[in-house]
């Protein structure tokens, strides 16, 4: 309407399905002749480009960033053809062809945009007897929510600023840059006056309700088979979040009708029968606030050695009185502390206690209006007893200064209630892997003379043994110094008895992190040569045993260091030196072709 025009460039669609779909990434030569070959035999200018997802490169396709490295090297030093980008080609090129845009169309949905809409027969196909009826109740319910919230943001952002939809697009900068001055130079940039405090969070709170408005209608919400998958969970996270602002801003109660519109949303999976049932199972226990996170930080202080300051997700926490005693495998925590968060800098201070009893026994109180005379005698109390061992009085105390409500680490946040899971199994399996040992070495000579008689080793003996070479494996790539004799000894018990590897994917991830560790070494000069060879030995003694751990990282940076030595930006510190790091480099992947006085040339294959 505008009478401006807008350039399109058509992509090749053959190559770009190639490259999703056909293993055009499995070789960087074979891509670039692929993209080379794709041009009309004519003498147009032509530009021959493809249009395919950023995460095939090397999430869909491992690898598939190295390959595409090659591509473009390959395309740039020994083709024909010119690498260029859209802007050059259309300033040499203007275009000799107008179309007509057929609207309301997308590449994915043979109906149009129904995919996002309706039950159009769009889906990923995995469950060909499953519909999408739920598609349409679910734009309902967002746009109903969506329209909720508009004059919300209106009335209250209206207070301090005058182009709300400015500000609220300018709000990017936030998004990008979250630091306390990015922050402030917008507040001065887009209102009209000096705020106060609480009216920056309101209105932080404001552009954060909208920017999960937006958020709410990402495309892949609709994308695929079931109103109770992932993607639409998602999506619907984003839209208790905006509601949880809106209930903060302007005290509106959005939740119950929302679900009510969502029991309009029929689910494929009988357990659940519509989204709303999604939505209050796994979406409303997932909701983070300031209470969650102080609840999380008082467990969490039990185990940290320093919980004077924490963060959590989008939180941060800091102590004003914190004090922890410990009796035996009980351990009492009491503190005073404020929960900020980074997203609309609001605050909340809080007290609490927490008791933990041993195992997963954590019996916890948090107030958020106590006062400090009452914080103080709570704590007097409540400490008096655990010293004398009298945990009911404790508990007592904690009830009294606290009231009934308790909480324990079932109620913490999912990876976080993980963590300290992880922290306190790892506590008792020290007691495991020492009984374990215990096993292993008085019974070592029983074993091996059962294995010398031809008699079969009681499964708990095997058990013993498996336990601790795989531990001892482990931790060889977690010690300071890698001797290769105390890896050849630990890799000799391995095949003397038969033992496998119970966590491979965990040990090939401490190996790779390792060798990659001790390669960054290499970068600061003076490694002895003994160290060089061993990385080298024990690389190629991984490979005799069929194990193979993740290198890309170790190959990328020993060939940026590889580039030093070659351009004689760096000396080798002598030849022996020179020939165990192309050794290395052997070992690595790195195929070296040694020339006349060792110069060498260099690609990762």
């Amino acid at each position: 309407p505008s009478g401006k025009t807008i350039v399109l460039f058509f992509y090749n669609g053959t190559i770009s399905q190639g490259v999703a779909f056909e293993g055009l990434l499995n070789n960087g030569k074979a891509f670039a002749q692929r993209l080379t070959g794709g041009f009309d035999q004519n003498d147009e200018p032509q530009l021959l480009h493809i249009a395919t997802d950023g995460e095939s490169y090397g999430h869909h396709h491992r690898y598939g960033e190295m390959a595409l490295a090659d591509c473009l090297q390959y395309i740039d030093e020994k083709s024909s053809v010119h690498l260029t980008n859209y802007g050059e080609y259309l300033e040499k090129f203007p275009p000799q062809y107008e179309a007509a845009i057929h609207e309301n169309s997308s590449w994915s949905c043979v109906h149009g945009i129904e995919r996002w809409r309706s039950n159009c027969g769009c889906n990923s196909g995995g469950h060909p007897k499953w519909n999408q009826e739920w598609r349409s109740p679910l734009r309902n319910a967002l746009n109903w929510l969506r329209d909720q919230l508009i004059p919300i943001f209106e009335v209250q952002a209206s207070k301090y600023i005058t182009d709300v939809w400015k500000a609220r697009d300018e709000f990017i900068d936030v998004l990008l840059d979250r630091s306390d001055e990015q922050v402030e130079r917008y507040l001065e940039k887009v209102t009209y006056r000096a705020l106060a405090k609480r009216e920056k969070v309101h209105l932080l709170r404001l552009m954060e309700m909208q920017r999960n408005a937006l958020l709410m209608f990402t495309s892949c919400g609709w994308f695929f088979d079931e109103v109770t998958g992932i993607e639409t969970t998602q999506i619907l996270q984003y839209a208790c979040r905006a509601i949880h602002y809106a209930e903060q801003v302007a005290d509106a109660d959005l939740e119950p009708e929302f679900i009510v519109r969502l029991q309009q949303a029929p689910s494929n999976l009988p357990e659940y029968g519509t989204a709303a049932i999604s939505y209050e199972k796994n979406v409303m226990p997932a909701h983070v606030d300031l209470l969650g996170v102080g609840m999380h930080y008082a467990v969490t202080s039990l185990f940290e050695k320093h919980p004077q300051r924490l963060d959590f997700f989008n939180y941060v926490v800091t102590s004003d009185f914190f004090d922890r005693i410990e009796a035996g495998s009980h351990t009492l925590s009491i503190g005073q502390a404020i929960v900020r968060s980074k997203i609309t800098h609001s605050e909340k201070r809080f007290g609490f206690a927490v008791l933990y009893l041993g195992q997963l026994n954590i019996i916890g109180n948090i107030s958020l209006n106590m006062s400090e005379e009452t914080f103080k005698d709570m704590y007097e109390k409540s400490s008096e007893s655990f010293k004398k061992v009298d945990l009911a009085g404790v508990i007592g105390a904690m009830q009294t200064y606290f009231g009934p409500e308790k909480f324990t680490i079932w109620q913490l946040f999912k990876e976080e209630k993980q963590k300290i899971i992880n922290r306190i199994t790892a506590q008792n399996l020290a007691q495991v892997e020492n009984s374990f040992r215990k096993i292993y070495t008085n019974n070592y000579q029983l074993m091996s003379g059962l294995i010398f008689s031809s008699v079969a080793v009681p499964d708990a003996y095997k058990s013993a043994v498996e336990y601790v070479l795989n531990r001892d494996l482990r931790q060889f790539f977690e010690r300071e110094s890698l001797e290769m004799s105390e890896l050849q000894k630990t890799l000799n018990e391995i095949q003397k008895w038969g033992v496998r590897l119970t966590d491979e994917d965990a040990f090939k991830l401490a190996a790779s992190e390792r060798i990659f560790a001790e390669i960054g070494q290499l970068d600061k000069g003076n490694v002895p040569l003994s160290r060089l060879l061993s990385i080298a030995e024990i690389l190629s003694v991984l490979k005799q045993m069929n194990i193979k751990p993740d290198v890309w990282k170790s190959q990328n940076q020993y060939f940026s260091l590889l580039q030093l030595y070659e351009n004689r930006e760096r000396a080798y510190p002598n030849i022996e030196w020179k020939k165990a790091f192309l050794k290395l480099g052997g070992a690595l992947g790195v195929k070296t072709e040694i020339v006349e006085s060792l110069d060498l040339k260099a690609e990762i294959v």
